[in-house]
């Protein structure tokens, strides 16, 4: 247990010593100046999400040499971690073409499903069901989503690393409870650390963004985690769409909105539920704090649930996401205008 916490403690100071070393240099190339689309009013560098995965992968390296991270989950970490964050680093600099950033989320997450075999039985309420090569391609539509609702939802201070550290321990915490072991879930707590230390300087108001280069991979190393976590039997794809539930509907809901109004999904924008509610509350720490409050007192408790009755995990996870679309939705996500204007409707 010493040892646990001496490499989550290196972690989030790994992570706060590399943010801080990061924004040295952001000051300097990676300025990101307001615009009509931004959610922040003062130019702030970008790109700190460096500092969290060169921390995140350097103590997991040394968790793999002591043995306590598993080498086949450090290489599906790694390997595809390092190639996301790097297209996402180079298109922190600078724009790279969608389809190039899209190809190679798509090679990283198609070696990881290759790695891991692909997608266990899932249970749908009446039984474990193989979907064979189909699960494995929603599977991978699935991490791929996941990778880019980090990128849609890092938007405002604090929230991408909230969000991180939340379900990262929600889901450490699940799995000490059926294991009883409390280091069986080490790697999701050792993301959670570095997190942390990313968050410290990017709570707000925020010293530095975490750009595509952390947005990117956190993405990644969360839906590689949490396809790790169902292969080995502790916890469900439901478990895990409760736990993004916030992120997810968010982001999901603005998508179909704006691709049934026909306006380019690959346009930036800032018509995020999340977005529209810090403008109304003229706060990104209060939008910050709601999605905290959410996901401990509403999705965590469903995710136990989930994870203790493993054939109410889609009724569960039906349960937990049903309200979120809604206030999506009621709050206009997806749509121009302010939030006054679609609670008028």
């Amino acid at each position: 247990m010493t040892l646990h916490l001496s490499l989550l403690l290196l972690a989030v100071a790994g992570a706060w010593w590399g943010v801080g070393l990061t924004r040295r240099y952001a000051l300097r190339r990676l300025i990101d100046l307001p615009n009509e689309r931004s959610s922040h009013q003062q130019p702030t560098p970008r790109g700190g999400g460096l500092g969290l995965t060169f921390a995140h992968l350097g103590v997991m390296t040394v968790a793999m040499l002591l043995t306590i991270v598993q080498p086949d989950l450090f290489k599906a970490v790694a390997v595809g971690g390092v190639a996301v964050a790097t297209i996402g680093f180079l298109d922190d600099h600078g724009h790279v073409d969608a389809r190039l950033r899209l190809l190679c989320h798509a090679l990283a997450f198609s070696w990881a499903v290759w790695w891991f075999g692909g997608l266990p039985a899932v249970d749908f309420g009446w039984g474990p069901v193989n979907l064979g090569w189909l699960g494995s391609a929603l599977l991978m539509l699935y991490l791929a989503w996941f990778l880019n609702l980090f990128n849609f939802m890092d938007g405002i201070d604090g929230i991408a690393a909230v969000q991180a550290v939340t379900m990262t321990v929600s889901a450490a915490l699940l799995i000490a409870a059926n294991s009883n072991d409390w280091g069986a879930g080490f790697p999701l707590w050792l993301l959670a650390a570095s997190s942390l230390g990313f968050l410290w300087w990017n709570w707000p108001p925020a010293k530095i963004f975490m750009g595509d280069v952390g947005s990117g991979y956190l993405g990644y190393a969360l839906g590689v985690l949490a396809l790790w976590t169902v292969v080995e039997g502790w916890l469900t794809p439901w478990v895990w769409l409760i736990l993004g539930g916030t992120f997810l509907a968010d982001a999901t809901v603005t998508l179909a909105v704006r691709a049934l109004s026909r306006v380019s999904v690959a346009t930036a924008h800032r018509s995020h539920a999340y977005q529209r509610l810090s403008r109304h509350w003229r706060s990104h720490r209060r939008v910050t704090l709601s999605f905290l409050f959410v996901n401990v007192v509403w999705l965590s408790p469903l995710a136990w649930i989930a994870t203790k009755q493993p054939a109410f995990g889609m009724v569960a996870s039906l349960i937990a996401l049903t309200p979120l679309f809604f206030t999506a939705v009621r709050l206009g996500a997806g749509r121009p205008g302010e939030i006054s204007d679609s609670l008028s409707r």
